[in-house]
C-alpha cells in the first residue's frame, strides 16, 4: 500500500515538530516546510525533506514537490505570545495569516490535494467566554477588538472564512481545528505579553514547586481556562488526515475546565520539592490574566472519533519525561533566539 503524501506547514514549531514525530513513527511520507533556519537543520539530521518556503510570496510555493499531497497541515502563523512591542505591525498579522493561508489554498487547489487540515486559535470567541457556558462551533464568534490579540483574532476569522469559501466553492475537505492553550515540551518557559516578554505562571508555579518555595495563586482562583496537551491535539491531527469526509469547524481542547487553583495544587503535587507540604498562599487582591473558557468537543468525538487521552496530571507527568529525553532540545533553542531577536 503506497504511503500517504503528508505536507505540514510551520514544521520548525512546536506543534509541527510533535506532529511529524508522530507521522514518521506511523510512516507517512513528509515533507516539512518553514521559514526557519533552525527547523531545516533537524530535519536533514532527521532525513525528512525540508523546504524554505515564505508562505506570504506564492512564487515560493513553486519549490514544493507538485503533487496530490493526501493531506496538507496548516500550523504557520503570526501571533502575540511571539511578538515583541517594537516589532509589532498590524500587516504582518494579515500577510502571514489571511494571504498566507490563501496561498496554502491556491496551492491545494493546484495540486488536487486531498485535505487541508488548519490549525487556528479560539481567540476570536472571546466575546463568548461566559461562566460555565461550554461553546460549541455553531456558537459563532464574538471578537474582542482591542488588546494584543485584535489582529491576530481578525487575521485568523478572515483565514478561517477562506478554508469554509473553498470548502464550499470548490468542493474542498478544509478542516479547521479550533485550539485553546496547547500545552507541552517547548512553548511554556517564556513569551511576549502585551509585547514584552514574561515568564510564564505555569513555569513560575514549577519553579517554586521544585525549590520548595510558595506558590502564589493571584486574583480568583477558581476562574479557569480549557487547556488541551500537545500528543492530543497530534491524535486530532492523525484521526482528522485518516477521516475520508471530515470538513468545517472542530473544537479541539480537554473539554474541562481547569481552575488556576486546580492547576498549582497539581504542579505541586507533582514538582514539589520542599521538606513539608506544598504551600500555597491565595492572594485574590492581585491580579492576574486568567481568562475563563470551556468547549463542548462533542462534534470531535461523533465525526473524528477522538477524546482527549491526557489528564493535567498525565500531562505534567509526561512533560518530565520529555524535558528529560530531550528529544525537542532545538525548540527551546529556537525559542531563545525567537525571544533574543525580538528585544
Amino acid at each position: 500500500m503506497e504511503k500517504k503524501k503528508i505536507l505540514v506547514f510551520g514544521a520548525a514549531g512546536f506543534m509541527g515538530t510533535y506532529l511529524i514525530d508522530a507521522l514518521s513513527k506511523l510512516n507517512f511520507d513528509i515533507t516539512a516546510s518553514d521559514i526557519n533556519e533552525i527547523g531545516k537543520k533537524y530535519y536533514e539530521e532527521k532525513r525528512i525533506p525540508y523546504v524554505h518556503v515564505d508562505i506570504t510570496n506564492e512564487k515560493e510555493f513553486d519549490k514544493l514537490p507538485q503533487v496530490p499531497f493526501d493531506a496538507v497541515i496548516h500550523l504557520a502563523a503570526t501571533q502575540p505570545a511571539n511578538v515583541s512591542t517594537q516589532n509589532y505591525d498590524p500587516k504582518n498579522y494579515i500577510n502571514v495569516n489571511v494571504l498566507g493561508t490563501l496561498n496554502i489554498l491556491e496551492f491545494c487547489r493546484k495540486v488536487n490535494a486531498g485535505k487541508l487540515i488548519y490549525a487556528s486559535s479560539h481567540r476570536n470567541t472571546q466575546g463568548l467566554w461566559i461562566d460555565n457556558k461550554a461553546i460549541t462551533e455553531n456558537d459563532g464568534r464574538a471578537i474582542k477588538y482591542d488588546g494584543e490579540y485584535a489582529m491576530f483574532s481578525i487575521s485568523e476569522s478572515a483565514a478561517q472564512d477562506c478554508v469554509l469559501h473553498y470548502n464550499a466553492e470548490y468542493g474542498f475537505n478544509g478542516i479547521i481545528f479550533r485550539l485553546p492553550p496547547v500545552y507541552g515540551f517547548g512553548p511554556h518557559t517564556e513569551i511576549f505579553k502585551d509585547g514584552k516578554p514574561i515568564k510564564t505562571g505555569f513555569q513560575i508555579f514549577i519553579d517554586n514547586s521544585k525549590a520548595g518555595l510558595p506558590i502564589e495563586v493571584w486574583g480568583d482562583a477558581h476562574k479557569g481556562r480549557d487547556i488541551v496537551y500537545i500528543k492530543d491535539v497530534i491524535a486530532a491531527f492523525i484521526k482528522a488526515i485518516n477521516h475520508n469526509n471530515a470538513k468545517g469547524l472542530f473544537n479541539i481542547t480537554s473539554g474541562k475546565r481547569l481552575t488556576l487553583m486546580e492547576e498549582a495544587e497539581t504542579i505541586a503535587k507533582v514538582f514539589w520539592n520542599g521538606n513539608d507540604k506544598p504551600i500555597i498562599i491565595e492572594k485574590p487582591e492581585k491580579e492576574n490574566n486568567i481568562d475563563n473558557f470551556l468547549y463542548d468537543i462533542s462534534k470531535a468525538k461523533e465525526i473524528l472519533d477522538w477524546s482527549p487521552e491526557y489528564s493535567f496530571e498525565d500531562m505534567l507527568y509526561d512533560f518530565i519525561k520529555e524535558t528529560e529525553d530531550n528529544n525537542f532540545g532545538y525548540l527551546l533553542e529556537k525559542r531563545k533566539l525567537m525571544l533574543n531577536n525580538n528585544k
